[in-house]
């Protein structure tokens, strides 16, 4: 008899024991909806900060290119004009030995020489000034549209922190009602 007693006491707890580790299998393999919502709320949030996190240093190299080509453009300008002043140094010389030693000298010949060589130069420097700001005009709108994105992105990560925070609100709200009603129940209310 006792043998019995012990041998269906012992069935009794195995298959207690197998309905409580079902149950909790159940509940860990199917989420309920709203924690689904958390989950995909907070994989929205980590693809957003590397959204982020990528448009800036975007920007960032942009805004090196930009500052490398203003430099550039500036040291082309500074060439320019001084080619401009050599230039004007250099009709002012051509004019004086077309006076004193003739149109045809030998110094004037050099004067109109080195005019030439200094006119390829400027116009030189001048192409390279117009590339510079084809190119700082590119990389500003390089940069601006990163901005942009990164802006849109900021956007959207305060979206979908807002939408994790209402979905945790809500199933904190749920077990607070869940809580209230069994309470009500298991006093017979």
């Amino acid at each position: 008899m006792k043998a019995k007693l012990i041998v269906r006491r012992g069935v009794f707890a195995v298959a207690l024991a197998g309905l409580l580790a079902g149950g909790a299998y159940a509940q860990s393999q199917d989420p309920t909806p709203q924690q689904q919502d958390i989950q995909n709320d907070k994989k929205d949030i980590r693809n957003d900060k590397k959204d982020l996190a990528k448009d800036r240093a975007d920007r960032n190299a942009d805004q090196r290119d930009i500052n490398h080509d203003r430099k550039n453009l500036n040291k082309d300008r500074a060439d320019r004009n001084q080619d401009q002043r050599d230039i004007n140094h250099d009709k002012a010389q051509l004019a004086r030995d077309d006076k004193n030693y003739g149109v045809n000298s030998a110094q004037a010949q050099a004067d109109r020489k080195d005019l030439h060589a200094d006119r390829v130069d400027r116009n030189k420097d001048q192409q390279d000034i117009n590339h510079d700001r084809t190119d700082l005009n590119k990389d500003r709108v390089d940069r601006n549209a990163d901005q942009r994105n990164i802006n849109h992105d900021k956007k959207d990560l305060a979206k979908d922190r807002k939408d994790r925070n209402q979905d945790q609100k809500d199933i904190n709200r749920d077990k607070k009602d869940l809580h209230k009603d069994l309470r009500h129940d298991r006093l017979g209310h």
